[in-house]
């Protein structure tokens, strides 16, 4: 079985989860807002989460991970994204990801891959991937509740809860917050009461 990757993909999709469920919370205006004191929106940086899992996971063990065909300085262009072109963006980074991952083995590990250059072990291009993609879901997560301000909906536990929670704790396997986060975005969820039509 390959444990270690098992895990690495379930802490992906959790981050994944997360970032999506706090997107959904906002219109597509809000999704283009500049962050605090003038800096990146949403929409750029879930651009650029998706643009370097695309160049580091195309032929991951064969190739570079930053592919001489990504323009990473222009995942970074302030223009205005539709929530539809946000996504597909973002679906096809996360699927190179996923795909690649579907295909390695814990015996992968140890293996060699390239970045920029620089060689690197199997395991540590997945952890610094892994570290790097959840530093800007953190970003995501931030900026959303920000924006949302007191009709925040929590994606982990509320203020002041934690005891409850510490009684019957649900969601400390990455599969179970990620199916937590589904189902916080399901048909049947309450309508965010700030969405409206652009």
């Amino acid at each position: 079985m390959n444990l270690i990757l098992a895990s690495i993909e379930a802490e992906y999709r959790r981050y994944k989860a997360l970032a999506e469920a706090a997107m959904a919370q906002l219109t597509e205006a809000e999704l283009n807002e500049p962050g605090l004191n003038g800096g990146n929106p949403i929409t750029v940086i879930t651009r650029h989460i998706a643009g370097n899992l695309r160049s580091r996971f195309t032929d991951f063990l064969d190739s570079d991970g930053e592919k001489e065909w990504r323009n990473r300085e222009q995942e970074f262009s302030r223009k205005k994204r539709t929530r539809q072109e946000l996504t597909e963006h973002w679906e096809a980074g996360w699927k190179t990801l996923f795909d690649c991952l579907s295909e390695l083995t814990d015996e992968h590990l140890h293996s060699k891959v390239v970045i920029r250059g620089t060689e690197l072990t199997v395991s540590e291009a997945l952890h610094r991937s892994l570290a790097h993609t959840s530093y800007h879901v953190g970003q995501v997560v931030y900026l959303a509740k920000s924006i949302r301000g007191t009709e925040w909906r929590y994606l982990s536990i509320p203020p002041g809860e934690s005891e409850r929670y510490n009684q019957a704790p649900s969601s400390e396997r990455a599969a179970s917050h990620t199916a937590a986060l589904k189902e916080l975005n399901s048909p049947g969820e309450k309508p965010n009461p700030r969405e409206r039509k652009e």
